[in-house]
């Protein structure tokens, strides 16, 4: 009887180990969840003053000592004269011909008539961005905007500007579009970053303007210079 007793015994142990075991193998709780409470806002009775025209980048801005136009085609003024006589009103000096990008011309503004888009490399890595159109026989000022220029693409009559984020596999995508009679944000996104397609075989692009006296330099729509 003892060795029946002690071979049941035996018998038995390791399923009540098993049974053990599964205790732990289970769900368990880690305490109590922690309540969810709202945001808690920080100075909430102060607010920032509304952007002044010199820091609204599609702030209209008439171009001084350009002749008027009487076509209404960017395509019939100098791309350089046009940059310089902007800077120059805003305080800036001209800047140096190796810093300016080819300008392009690009109808934005779907009246079949171009508007002209200029690109100056301030630095290595940071650009400005300037958009010009003729509104009322006026050269004018649309856009303008200083950022890490990743990418400038053009389609279906929006600005795509592409810029670096902190994390580098993403690039911050902001898409400006004519609206009426100025240029908008249409859209701010975040998009995986990656280097620009070519364009495909017959698929119209934006048209260069004639050379002017003042030598371009390297092309508006390219990537950010490493």
């Amino acid at each position: 009887m003892r060795q029946r007793a002690r071979a049941s015994l035996a018998a038995l142990l390791p399923l009540t180990l098993l049974a053990g075991c599964a205790g732990f193998e289970g769900l368990q709780s880690d305490g109590r969840a922690r309540e969810v409470k709202a945001p808690f806002a920080l100075w909430a009775d102060r607010s920032p003053a509304p952007p002044s025209r010199s820091d609204n980048p599609v702030a209209l801005k008439p171009v001084p000592r350009i002749p008027h136009i009487p076509s209404g085609s960017m395509a019939d003024a100098d791309p350089r004269a046009v940059l310089d006589a902007d800077l120059a009103a805003d305080g800036q000096k001209p800047p140096a011909p190796g810093s300016v990008r080819t300008p392009v011309l690009h109808d934005l503004t779907d009246d079949g008539k171009p508007e002209l888009i200029m690109a100056v490399d301030r630095d290595e890595r940071t650009s400005d961005l300037r958009v010009y159109s003729v509104r009322h026989g006026t050269v004018t000022r649309v856009l303008a905007l200083r950022g890490v220029l990743a990418g400038v693409e053009l389609a279906a009559g929006h600005l795509v500007v592409r810029e670096p984020t902190k994390d580098p596999r993403y690039v911050s995508v902001t898409d400006y579009l004519w609206d009426k009679d100025r240029m908008t944000l249409w859209d701010l996104t975040l998009d995986d970053a990656r280097k620009p397609q070519p364009a495909r075989s017959g698929t119209p692009g934006p048209v260069p303007p004639e050379p002017a006296e003042s030598p371009a330099a390297a092309p508006l729509l390219r990537e950010e210079r490493r």
